[in-house]
């Protein structure tokens, strides 16, 4: 009877863990979903929402200061934001580092002017999930998130930048 009991449990157990898994997995944004509310100011006191955002194709990248290929990521981004940007690409970076400090000097001296939200207390990645530092959501001028990207390699640069031009000429 005991073994009975304890098996039932172990099984009620897995089932929620696993449900509990899944749940989390569900809250990831991914292609096809709307872009998230960012709605948080950036390193220069400006506000930064979707409404901001609206009717321009947007690169939103999450990155931490420790990070090694967010280090190779954030030029390519500065590249393409200093390239299209005229034509209606945003770079949005979103530092989840805990201090505003390092991330101001980051930014600095990796020469960034695209809009910084430092988002220490995880509110923006906690509507996102990202599942890896970098990871980068590409959004039509819809609003609607059109590739993610998890992780920075060698060769992404050119397939981000075929994203964004195909998303600005429509």
């Amino acid at each position: 009877m005991f073994q009975g009991r304890s098996l039932i449990v172990s099984i009620i157990v897995l089932l929620l863990a696993a449900a509990h898994a899944g749940s989390a997995l569900a809250a990831a944004v991914g292609v096809g979903a709307r872009l998230p509310e960012i709605g948080l100011v950036d390193l220069n006191g400006k506000k930064i929402s979707r409404k901001s955002l609206a009717g321009k194709v947007v690169i939103v990248d999450f990155w931490a200061t420790w990070c090694a290929p967010c280090k190779e990521e954030l030029p390519v981004l500065q590249r393409l934001y200093k390239k299209y940007g005229k034509r209606g690409l945003v770079v949005v970076g979103i530092s989840v580092d805990r201090d505003k400090a390092n991330v101001r000097s980051f930014a600095k001296k990796l020469k960034l002017s695209f809009p910084i939200v430092h988002d220490a207390k995880h509110v923006v990645s906690g509507r996102f999930e990202p599942s890896t530092m970098p990871s980068s959501y590409v959004v039509d001028r819809k609003g609607v998130i059109r590739h993610v990207h998890k992780g920075y390699r060698s060769g992404d640069d050119k397939k981000i930048e075929r994203e964004v031009k195909a998303l600005l000429a429509k």
